[in-house]
């Protein structure tokens, strides 16, 4: 089958969630299918990681957006035209007329979009498309609008915000088919495009490759928590540990460190480490020497929905998790079983004790997740599913 896939990122090197499912999903479905990959991508020097694509696709090729997101263009088009800025970011000038060719010459069975916001990107067309969404995205600016604290911007804000919530549904009904992470989303999705044909494709994980972790023997208790710091709700969970969480497990165990890992940190998250038993670190090279490094992952998740990798990854390296059920979301995991949720500071924290405190109920934890992420979530058994899809999708071309 001949498939048009459309990033809003190129898929390598892998240093997002979106990166690492796109990437493991074209791994698993080149000897299936000739996919020809249309990737966003913002610095020219991206082109070096090309070559790695052309394992798994038959043509890879990129449009340019622009480098940063404030610039006069972007802002320009999100205030004159009824698109989001969200959308005018992703708006490269040349891609519809290159995209409109393509189509027109390529026969393809079907076109895979990844996220709404690179759909005004692709032409009006006879070919059925697949829109696969990561996450809810007005949901996540909403939070991100409501905690704001520059007042005088807060209607503009939830103006653009609104702009989202209006296309991010209008594509939903527009879509051929949609896939979702997780069971929640596809039910959030169902309560605005009633007849929308929703297909539950989760997010995996490279077991083997996590597996071979050798865990440490620590000196002290080390809480961990994983994310980039571009995306909102990962910011978000950093404060709600600093304001509600760490300091009531610092109590109960006075020698334990938080270590904070991710890229582009910001100066009021780069200031925790004015406390010395905290380490923001945005340099390491194999996240693998995190989950080996620590005693427990906290994952404190208030908003963005969708399966989150850091905590697959972390079930797969044996490391024990702490989340809140949203961040749990999309993950058949049970608590006291394989993972201990709660959604309060206090009880977070409570939990996050208990683990650091008690190390066989934790190993226990970790190894009934380990077995649950062999199970479920590789991504073998999750492309078998799309391929499913591509397949029946394709048949109405």
């Amino acid at each position: 089958m001949k498939i048009l896939m459309l990033t809003p990122y190129l898929p390598y090197p892998l240093l997002s969630g979106g990166q690492i499912r796109t990437y493991n999903l074209l791994k698993n479905l080149k000897d299936k299918h000739e996919i020809h990959l249309f990737s966003l991508i913002k610095d020219e020097a991206e082109k070096e990681y090309i070559s790695e694509l052309h394992k798994f696709c038959k043509t890879v090729n990129v449009f340019k957006r622009s480098q940063h997101p404030f610039t006069l263009r972007n802002v320009f088009l999100a205030a004159v035209t009824p698109y989001p800025f969200l959308v005018t970011r992703n708006l490269p000038i040349m891609a519809q007329s290159v995209l409109t060719e393509v189509l027109e010459k390529g026969k393809f069975d079907l076109i895979h979009a990844e996220t709404f916001y690179v759909m005004p990107n692709i032409p009006k067309t006879s070919v059925p498309t697949l829109l696969v969404e990561q996450t809810i995205e007005y949901l996540v600016y909403q939070d991100f609008v409501r905690q704001f604290r520059i007042v005088p911007l807060k209607p503009f804000l939830m103006f653009d915000v609104y702009k989202i919530k209006i296309w991010e549904k209008y594509y939903w009904s527009k879509a051929d088919r949609l896939a979702t992470m997780s069971q929640e989303d596809k039910d959030f999705i169902l309560q605005f495009a009633k007849n929308a044909k929703i297909d539950i494709v989760a997010n995996g994980v490279d077991a083997p490759f996590f597996e071979k972790v050798q865990r440490k023997t620590l000196t002290s208790p080390v809480v961990l928590f994983v994310g980039q710091f571009k995306w909102l709700p990962n910011r978000d969970a950093v404060y709600f540990i600093r304001d509600e969480i760490w300091p009531s497990i610092k109590k109960a165990v006075p020698n334990c460190r938080l270590w904070i890992v991710g890229r582009h940190p910001t100066p009021e998250i780069k200031a925790l480490t004015q406390d010395s038993d905290i380490v923001v670190d945005e340099g390491i090279k194999d996240i693998r020497q995190a989950y080996q490094g620590a005693s427990v992952l906290l994952a404190p998740i208030r908003s963005g929905r969708g399966t989150k990798f850091k905590i697959l990854e972390a079930m797969a390296s044996g490391t024990p998790v702490v989340a809140t059920r949203l961040g749990i979301e999309g993950i058949r995991a049970k608590d006291k079983k394989e993972v201990l949720i709660a959604d309060t500071g206090r009880e977070l924290a409570e939990k996050t004790i208990e683990v650091l405190k008690n190390p066989q109920a934790a190993e226990r934890i970790a190894s009934e997740a380990k077995k649950l992420i062999t199970q479920h979530y590789n991504w073998k058994k999750i492309s078998s599913k799309l391929d499913r899809i591509y397949r029946q999708l394709g048949k109405h071309a």
